[in-house]
């Protein structure tokens, strides 16, 4: 399990795949989740082509905290992948993860081969009224906000035991670190800036996501210049909802055509 020091944070990550398979895919969690979001893929992929994952500071194996942005959370990424000589990448996020992909693509796109957005977004947006329960949601207990946040990001149906394990993972992540990054989701915005990215991209949604609705994506999806949509039916958490899906959509999209 090997780690990489960064700027007060210890960064824990996974290596895995045969040297010289193609450019790297580069697996990027989200909020109070961990590197094991991608458990299913990554034993896809790394069969046949180099593939990174890290736990995010402050997230599952790895330590740290103090980043109060999505930018900073990007440059972690950036140091993790220059210390491993990985200069070009296939960049793959889900909802926050997707957020600091795209943060990538922006300041470096030369870097980026090519970006798959899991859930994710340009712009955090909301009704006043949803607006109103986000801001008061934050002063509930903390496990209880947790909670809260982590039951919704499923699709009706999706096992209960599997629910209440993932909140349980969640609420482990430090309370520093979970409303901070709260707050630097809140706060991200690019979506004017989404014509810049050229990076081929496939946005890939849940159809029950209600964290981060197909709207809010499909009106990213129009900003960007070279773009491809799928919708699955599922909610916010595709990588464990429907991994089989993902891995698949994921394969078709980075794979070229024989």
């Amino acid at each position: 399990m090997p780690q990489l020091e960064v700027d007060g944070a210890t960064l824990t990550y996974d290596d895995e795949g045969p040297r010289g398979g193609g450019v790297p895919l580069v697996f990027v969690h989200g909020w109070t989740a961990n590197r094991h979001r991608w458990d299913h893929q990554v034993a896809y992929f790394s069969e046949r082509r180099r593939v990174i994952r890290l736990d995010l500071r402050g997230h599952g194996e790895s330590g740290g905290a103090g980043v109060k942005t999505i930018g900073e959370l990007a440059g972690d990424v950036l140091a993790l992948l220059d210390h491993l000589e990985i200069e070009r990448f296939v960049l793959v996020g889900h909802s926050m993860g997707g957020m600091i992909a795209q943060t990538v693509a922006l300041a470096h796109p030369e870097r980026v081969e090519r970006m798959v957005l899991v859930n994710s977004i340009g712009r955090m947006a909301y009704s006043r009224g949803r607006g109103l329960l986000m801001a008061v949601s934050t002063l509930v207990p903390f496990k209880l906000f947790v909670a809260a946040n982590i039951q919704r990001a499923f699709a009706p149906g999706y096992p209960r035991e599997e629910i209440r394990r993932y909140v349980a993972s969640s609420a482990d992540t430090p309370r520093e670190v979970v409303m901070t990054l709260y707050g630097a989701m809140r706060a991200f915005d690019v979506l004017d800036r989404a014509g810049e990215i050229r990076t081929p991209t496939l946005m890939i949604h849940g159809y029950h996501d209600i964290q981060l609705p197909v709207r809010q994506m499909l009106r990213m999806a129009k900003a960007y210049p070279d773009a491809t949509v799928r919708i699955l039916d599922a909610g916010h958490e595709l990588p464990v909802e429907k991994p089989a899906e993902l891995t698949a959509a994921i394969d078709a999209f980075v794979t070229p055509a024989s």
